[in-house]
């Protein structure tokens, strides 16, 4: 979505609704299968479900390990963007996963920001002009057992 939509639909809708919805209408993150079905009004909390289905499942039955990476991958970057403004540029370098057991049922996962990193940021940035951040996210099931790193 860009920046003139937004500005349009920010007119009606809150900024938490306008980023939920982005995900859902948004083709690329719909092939992964994951669901945004939660955003605090101020964005720094966002929560997804990977429910395992036949358009995830792997040779093995378990969810395939590229539908978790592509669910999880783009929240921060787009947490962050829509959080900081115009002013900063965030990018999306790097992403590594680890995979603790298989994903055999409903996987979930949170995406929190604090306002002492986004403070963090705001001072590094006055200071360096440029920083690498590494944000980690876990994938759990109901039972809150991690399925990757």
């Amino acid at each position: 979505m860009n920046q003139n939509t937004i500005n349009l639909l920010q007119k009606f809708f809150k900024r938490s609704t306008i980023f939920k919805y982005g995900f859902m209408f948004n083709s690329a993150y719909r092939r992964s299968t994951g669901k945004v079905y939660y955003v605090s009004d101020d964005l720094q909390t966002v929560k997804v479900r990977i429910s395992l289905s036949y358009k995830n499942k792997n040779y093995k039955g378990t969810l395939y390990g590229g539908a978790m990476s592509s669910a999880t991958d783009p929240i921060y970057m787009i947490q962050l963007i829509t959080i900081l403004g115009s002013d900063y540029v965030v990018w999306d370098k790097a992403a590594s996963i680890r995979f603790k057991r298989p994903g055999n049922k409903t996987l979930y996962a949170n995406f929190t920001i604090t306002n002492e990193f986004l403070k963090r940021v705001e001072e590094d940035i006055k200071k360096q002009h440029e920083k690498e951040y590494t944000m980690k996210v876990d994938l759990m099931d109901s039972h809150e057992w991690s399925m990757q790193k």
